[in-house]
């Protein structure tokens, strides 16, 4: 452990970790395979130590995500408002088979019309909240460009979105590490520790809202729109 913890003590002094840290950030943002946040957190450790800086680590993970978040919603722009666009609004008659999947794909359009009245009353919201979670910000982003959410708009929220969640992350790891300052493994198993709490926080408050929601439209009466 001792060894592992110098390997990654150099790799967190050297000045390629801050190039690492973008890079994550932003493969993160459209292709999620490792969290940015395990990342992030790692660095704000070890930058009670004095090495890396903590206003560089905040700032190239704040605009890796930034830049990650602009290719997921470029993506979604691209490809997946094509996609919607062939997606049928009443499922025409024909043999059984067609009926069915005309039917999942009127859904599917229903759905997604659904997202797109929620992305545009609460745009800013759901873009923040869903920064916090991984995975997540990926569907958002997408959605969002595939929705045609104004450009302009989704950069203004998404740079507080991911300006917040650097400071976050990386301030989640740097009072970590000055916790247990004589044992760094501590101080990134809490930071760690700290970021699941959170995520399964917003999950849970997420999944009550749509149980809310789910119960209201079975409640409400047949005829009311």
């Amino acid at each position: 452990m001792d060894s592992v913890l110098g390997l990654l003590h150099q790799t967190m002094s050297s000045p390629w970790v801050y190039l690492a840290l973008f890079t994550i950030a932003v493969v993160d943002g459209f292709f999620p395979v490792v969290p940015s946040e395990t990342a992030v957190i790692t660095a704000g450790v070890f930058a009670a130590t004095g090495q890396p800086d903590l206003p560089l680590v905040v700032g190239v993970a704040a605009l890796g995500a930034l830049v990650g978040d602009h290719v997921s919603y470029a993506i979604g722009r691209h490809g997946g408002g094509r996609l919607l666009a062939r997606l049928p609004a009443a499922g025409p008659a024909g043999d059984p088979g067609e009926e069915g999947r005309a039917g999942r794909g009127s859904r599917r359009r229903a759905a997604v019309e659904r997202a797109r009245r929620g992305i545009a009353t609460r745009g800013g919201l759901i873009l923040t909240v869903a920064r916090y979670v991984p995975g997540g910000r990926t569907a958002v982003t997408l959605t969002m460009g595939a929705t045609r959410f104004p450009r302009r708009r989704f950069l203004a929220f998404d740079a507080l979105a991911a300006a917040s969640w650097g400071v976050y992350s990386a301030l989640v790891g740097y009072l970590g590490g000055l916790a247990f300052e004589q044992d760094p493994v501590r101080g990134l198993l809490l930071g760690l520790g700290l970021a699941l709490t959170l995520t399964v926080v917003v999950e849970a408050v997420r999944w009550a809202r749509g149980r809310r929601a789910a119960r209201a439209r079975v409640s409400r009466p047949a005829g009311a729109r």
